[in-house]
């Protein structure tokens, strides 16, 4: 019998260390969101990936670098990872007046996260479940 294999859809790019990445990040999302068929669960999508860029820049991308955002497609499931190079491990926090609501966020919204390791820094990634996928 043969079976049919689908082979992930992966979309990746590097932003330097700059505040208008983040906008770009969420462009670049958009695109790929709509090209796949997310559907319903775009806008999530792409908060979280506001929040884990934004997280990039702020505390896990030193001067002179950037971020590598990667997007991937499996089956019915949407990773979404951002590479950085900084130290420290991030984790989940009591929001703090303005700050502190990022990975709230993303654990909310997000079927799955967490953070991996890399060499040098590490790797904080999300995923959602998309149910029927259109492209």
């Amino acid at each position: 019998m043969n079976e049919v294999k689908q082979l992930p859809l992966l979309r990746e790019r590097f932003y330097p260390r700059e505040r208008r990445s983040v906008a770009r990040a969420r462009e670049f999302t958009r695109d790929a969101a709509v090209a796949w068929g997310v559907g319903a669960r775009a806008d999530d999508v792409l908060l979280c990936v506001s929040e884990l860029a934004t997280n990039a820049l702020l505390h896990g991308v030193p001067p002179g670098r950037g971020y590598q955002l990667r997007l991937l497609l499996s089956g019915q499931t949407l990773r979404i990872e951002v590479h950085d190079s900084g130290d420290g491990l991030p984790h989940v926090r009591e929001p703090d007046g303005e700050c502190g609501r990022g990975l709230l966020l993303v654990a909310a919204l997000a079927d799955k996260w967490g953070v991996g390791e890399r060499e040098p820094g590490k790797v904080v990634w999300c995923e959602f479940y998309l149910g029927e996928v259109t492209f």
